[in-house]
């Protein structure tokens, strides 16, 4: 009897080693080919305002206050490239206001872009929506968008916005995930597909450029982000 024990113990402890094991392939090959973009210690790669973005307890973070509010929106800049096709990763924390990834952008004077954003908010609208500056919302939250080259849009909703909202944990961490592959768009967050976008409309859509992060003007605010990772499709 105490060696059926012993055996079965046995049994179990090697079963669960190998189920542990296993686990540990899945997560190493779901970032197999992912670089990180951030080192945790400072913003080495990043470029952005001076005193507008610094490193606490390991993560990116910018704020405005009552004394020290934000007047102008402005962005953190990626210095590692202007990739096309990419999948990024990342973690992010917002508690008050808005913020948001640029994607495929362009840069301009002041710490400013232009071009897509995965947006996210404290508020019910716009997490997980597709902006952009010249046109706005391009794919909203629960909607698949195709655009043609005369900028028309064919939208199909696969889900209720309200719906995925729940998805999302205010004032607490949460993880994007974005594809960029040719001309379509995908925003996911805590695994959950937000929206999509396949964008073909001429001088519109853009095929490259650079990442941001946005620090967003308006009432007092706080936004995080870490592991920050991109792997670049060739």
């Amino acid at each position: 009897m105490m060696l059926r024990l012993l055996s079965a113990g046995l049994l179990i402890v090697a079963v669960s080693s190998l189920a542990l094991a296993a686990d540990d392939v899945k997560k190493d090959d779901a970032e197999k080919g992912f670089v990180s973009m951030f080192n945790g210690k400072d913003l080495t790669g990043w470029e952005g305002k001076p005193g507008g973005w610094w490193v606490e307890d390991g993560m990116i973070t910018s704020q405005s206050t009552k004394e020290n509010p934000c007047i102008k929106h402005h962005y953190l800049m990626w210095r590692g490239g202007e990739p096309a096709d990419f999948e990024l990763r990342f973690s992010y924390r917002l508690v008050g206001g808005n913020s948001g990834v640029q994607l495929r952008s362009k840069e301009i004077p002041n710490w400013d872009t232009r071009g897509y954003q995965a947006d996210m908010e404290a508020g019910p609208q716009w997490s997980g929506c597709l902006f952009e500056h010249a046109r706005g919302g391009i794919a909203m939250r629960g909607t698949k968008v195709v655009i043609d080259k005369q900028g028309n849009k064919e939208i199909t909703r696969f889900a209720e916005s309200e719906e995925l909202q729940k998805k999302i944990k205010a004032d607490d961490w949460n993880d994007y995930r974005i594809v960029a592959i040719g001309p379509k768009i995908t925003l996911e967050i805590n695994g959950q597909l937000m929206a999509e976008a396949i964008d073909h409309q001429e001088d519109q859509a853009a095929a490259s450029g650079i990442i941001a992060l946005q620090m967003h003007p308006g009432p007092p605010m706080k936004v995080q982000f870490k592991n920050l990772r991109i792997k670049v499709m060739k």
